[in-house]
């Protein structure tokens, strides 16, 4: 058998290149490069125009085409790079080869020694990652996210009248709207996105191990803990001032533990919408050309749903692991993070499928209201609950002598099926007041969804 022309290993790469394609931009092995890149010729920026080390401040012809480097990082600086490598054996060692090379070419090479001076690969690193996952998050998967919140908030304007029985446990209960329970998913998913784009991304600029030992050598008298506070801070970063050799992470475990809790809200609606799918409350509208079975004709399958369902799993499992794995580094420093770090891209890739799946699934479906009244008027006995309430209530007001009002409709409604004529007659001979009778008499399953339709106003 021939081997086949080289493949994408990831179906994140091949099948599904197209839904997550943006987060290349950021979370690739490129989009790395680009931002340590960019990282070392803002530090040379920095420290020409602090004249420190002797140097004097670029113009800003020379700042402009220093900082052409990573704006327009492109194939060539790729390719380059991949070369360099290969004989450095060391990534950021090669990305300070590429910009020594591009300030001979610039006329430059006077100051080539600035590159990289005081740092560790770590203080590029970081920084990178820094500045590459928040624009990830916040370019990328937060409007996803937001993309599918709006839909939830569009549906649930649209259903908030649109009553349908519970099932909590899975058994028929009070009634709800669709709406309304749309509107609760909804409400969660702005919550935790408030929170994610709060996130302080940290960075540290502080030496082999977070001294500035070498900082002090080289210039014992510069303010080094304010130099790297303004310089992190210029990244438009959160400056951490106490590290070890590497910054310790906890701003990324903090964020992939929020979007791991988003992927699981998100999990929770896939799981709901293929319920109600199966239960027939959602019609799934056919697509042009589609096919759900290779032999059954008929079928619409809720496939966006469940491509959702198991790429968030795998996402959480990512991100649970990320969260857990870097906030433990062996006493100054070890490489454990480096290769883990390099999965953040794949664990927000299955993620960010998942939201494009589910914001087309939720354009895929059609409220069926004819199988949801069909299925409350079938239900009425879960009028047991507000039946007991009312009695309740009119025991403690002096209208009633009945003793036991839960009891009393355990015994007519538990494990049965009750119709509208017989709660009528069973409520006609309560011994209650006028008015609540009258209530009671009127009430429906239908119309027994309390507050639904107005709650879906507070979402923001």
């Amino acid at each position: 058998m021939t081997s086949l022309p080289p493949q994408p290993l990831s179906p994140l790469d091949g099948r599904y290149r197209t839904a997550v394609g943006p987060l290349g931009d950021y979370l690739s092995e490129a989009g790395l490069n680009r931002a340590r890149v960019q990282v070392e010729v803002e530090w040379i920026i920095y420290l020409t125009e602090h004249s420190m080390f002797g140097s004097s401040p670029l113009t800003d012809e020379q700042q402009h085409a220093l900082r052409a480097l990573y704006v327009d990082f492109g194939e060539s600086e790729i390719a380059w790079l991949a070369e360099k490598e290969a004989v450095t054996r060391h990534d950021v060692k090669a990305v300070e080869y590429l910009v020594r090379d591009r300030l001979e070419s610039l006329d430059l090479g006077h100051i080539a020694e600035l590159t990289h001076i005081t740092c560790t690969s770590e203080d590029i690193n970081n920084l990178s990652y820094a500045l590459t996952v928040s624009s990830a998050v916040q370019s990328v998967w937060l409007p996803a996210l937001r993309s599918v919140v709006s839909a939830l908030r569009e549906s649930a304007h649209e259903y908030r009248g649109d009553a349908m029985l519970s099932r909590t446990h899975g058994q028929p209960a009070t009634p709800t709207t669709m709406g309304r329970e749309l509107a609760v998913t909804a409400w969660r998913l702005e919550r935790i996105a408030a929170q994610v784009d709060g996130t302080e991304y940290l960075g540290k600029f502080s030496g082999a191990t977070g001294t500035f030992a070498a900082h002090l050598v080289a210039d014992p008298d510069v303010d080094w803990t304010g130099v790297s506070r303004e310089f992190v801070e210029s990244l438009g970063l959160v400056w951490n001032p106490l590290t070890t050799q590497i910054e310790s992470h906890d701003w990324q475990a903090e964020l992939y533990s929020r979007i791991s809790h988003a992927n699981r809200v998100l999990h929770n609606l896939a799981t709901d919408a293929w319920t109600y799918i199966s239960l027939g409350y959602f019609r799934q509208i056919p697509q042009a050309g589609a096919t759900g079975s290779s032999t059954m004709p008929h079928k619409i399958n809720p496939i966006r749903f469940e491509n959702a369902e198991a790429n968030l799993e795998l996402s959480s499992a990512l991100l649970d692991s990320l969260a857990a794995t870097l906030v433990t580094s062996r006493l100054q420093r070890d490489l454990t993070d480096s290769t883990t770090q390099r999965n953040i891209g794949v664990a927000l890739g299955h993620s960010l499928l998942a939201l494009d799946n589910l914001r087309r699934g939720l354009g895929e479906i059609d409220l069926d209201r004819a199988v949801l009244a069909a299925d409350l008027d079938s239900n009425w006995e879960i009028l047991g609950e507000a039946i007991q309430t009312v009695i309740r209530a009119e025991v403690v007001a002096g209208r009633s002598q009945i003793s036991d009002p839960y009891a009393l409709l355990k015994d007519l409604t538990r494990g049965k099926r009750i119709g509208a004529a017989e709660l009528a007659e069973f409520v006609s001979g309560l011994d209650i007041g006028d008015a609540a009778k009258a209530r009671l008499l009127a009430l429906t399953p239908a119309g027994y969804v309390g507050l639904s339709d107005s709650l879906v106003d507070l979402l923001p």
